[in-house]
């Protein structure tokens, strides 16, 4: 295909890279293969030990002399980074369309976040300030400064392939952290394409070999890293259940973790909410990626007086929702990632017909021409009560279960229940509801809307959550600071030495 070429992946099978170098590597084969239609797209090399530890002492140096470069001079090199993002982003959004199986229009807009994230680095590599403070001791000056980590791994997930590496990389840098990145090994090709832009951008700027460090492989080499004392901080996007295991390897060698794990997030449908609108939030974040981001939407928890309206409008919309080759525009929503995900969502339907589920949209595999690869699923509504075991469960894929309330306290509760506080949503235009949902007393999770859905976050806002989501914020804000180390400095500069707390200690 004409983007493959244009990426300079026709016919590569690298796997490990220092930046602009490709490291010869003895592991194991990887194969990508489309979910979109089965087909082989390309291979990579997994990374081995021996590779893996000249990586790290690749990284290593890199970082002593990509530290001393000015803030604002590593921020450039991210805005070329930008630029070279929109040069190659149409053939990159097909990359990840067809690679991954998302709409060509979401893996556009997944590119867009990286140019997005370049730019707001760019800012920020002139505004990484620290607080001044006034000493209780006279002719005392106290002050903190932040310094960067080391080497920053970042572990990202199939479903966004090269956007939240970007959140991660494009801060980690202008810090002055350099990176060792493990994509996916159901997307590694996005990887590699992602390693050949960077390389033209850093060969021309005579960037230190070692800033961007690319290694490829399954749960194994997500281990080195995790276990890795090299690597101060780790950030990782993926399941609860793999958070948790990276978290007690990192936290048992006390270093530090970024968690982007599950969510199982609900839009509240109120009474006094504009349906219409509604609708597109809750459709979008239902099927949007076939339900296969962090922040799709799973559940609906309606008002009882909108109910019966709203679910009307909800089924009618499922049978317009057009289902085919994410690279064709017509198309809503492309397939699974692979026949793994496809078992899961059948599973989880079963689950929820057995636990007393009703099925107003049902689920199941689509076939026929253009769905031989068999990922290509039918989203599908259940209705469905809170306390369902598969409903505190996240499932990635299209299934959205629907439930009634009769007033905001207990649809706050409901929304509240989950194991899962990643995103959330009110859809009403009562002021009052919606600054109740806002406050202390309303959503728990790291992400709360009024009047959009769950799914589509900006990058001027640190994102994350609570609870099982993990805690971790990536992206805007001031999630900056997770990539640092902070200092506290005390400079005395009078002719005397008193003691804090006016402790005498006299010789």
């Amino acid at each position: 295909m004409e983007f493959l070429q244009q990426l300079q992946l026709q016919n590569k099978n690298e796997g490990s890279s220092t930046g602009t170098q490709w490291l010869i590597s003895k592991g194991q084969e990887i194969v990508s293969f489309s979910p979109v239609d089965n087909n082989e797209i390309g291979k990579v090399i997994s990374t081995d030990k021996a590779t893996y530890e000249k990586l790290i002492t690749v990284a290593q140096t890199a970082f002593i002399a990509w530290r001393n470069w000015p803030a604002p001079k590593r921020g450039e090199i991210v805005r070329q980074m930008g630029d070279a993002l929109r040069k190659d982003k149409h053939a990159l959004g097909q990359l990840v369309s067809y690679e991954m199986g998302k709409s060509l229009q979401e893996g556009l807009g997944e590119v867009q976040e990286m140019i997005d994230i370049c730019d707001f680095a760019v800012g920020l590599s002139r505004q990484l300030y620290g607080l001044t403070m006034h000493s209780e001791r006279p002719s005392h000056r106290m002050y903190e400064q932040w310094h960067p980590l080391g080497i920053v791994g970042i572990i990202s997930a199939f479903n966004f392939p090269v956007a939240v590496w970007s959140w991660n990389a494009a801060i980690a840098w202008v810090c002055g952290n350099v990176t060792v990145w493990k994509p996916s090994e159901k997307t590694p090709l996005c990887g590699n394409a992602i390693q050949n832009i960077i390389a033209k951008v850093f060969k021309e700027n005579k960037v230190p070999e070692g800033v961007n460090n690319l290694i490829q492989g399954g749960p194994e080499v997500g281990e080195w890293m995790t276990k890795d004392t090299r690597i101060p901080l780790v950030s990782a996007t993926g399941s609860t259940r793999m958070g948790k295991q990276i978290n007690a390897a990192v936290a048992e060698r006390l270093g530090k973790t970024i968690l982007e794990l599950g969510g199982n997030n609900a839009i509240i449908i109120s009474e006094h909410a504009d349906l219409d609108m509604s609708l597109i939030g809750a459709v979008f974040g239902a099927v949007g990626t076939a339900g296969q981001r962090c922040t799709s939407t799973r559940r609906l928890i309606i008002h009882e007086k909108v109910y019966e309206s709203f679910v009307t409008k909800l089924t009618n919309a499922y049978q317009q929702i057009k289902i085919g080759n994410p690279l064709d525009t017509i198309n809503h929503m492309g397939p699974l990632i692979d026949k793994d995900a496809v078992k899961m969502y059948l599973k989880s339907i079963e689950a929820c017909k057995k636990e007393g589920g009703i099925f107003l949209v049902e689920g199941g595999i689509l076939k026929g021409a253009g769905y031989e690869s068999g990922c290509y699923v039918k989203p599908c509504i259940a209705e469905a009560l809170p306390h369902y075991t598969i409903v505190q469960q996240e499932t990635f894929a299209p299934i959205l279960y629907v439930m009634k309330y009769s007033n905001l306290a207990e649809a706050i509760a409901i929304q509240n229940s989950v194991p899962q506080g990643l995103s959330s949503a009110i859809m009403t235009l009562n002021l009052r509801e919606s600054e109740l949902f806002l406050s202390h007393q309303g959503s728990d999770c790291g992400i709360a809307n009024v009047n959009i859905g769950t799914s589509g976050a900006e990058i001027g806002g640190a994102f994350g959550g609570e609870k099982e989501t993990g805690g971790g914020r990536e992206s805007g804000s001031d999630a900056w600071k997770a990539y640092m180390r902070r200092q506290t400095n005390t400079i005395n500069w009078s002719t005397h030495l008193p003691l804090a707390q006016g402790i005498q200690f006299n010789l």
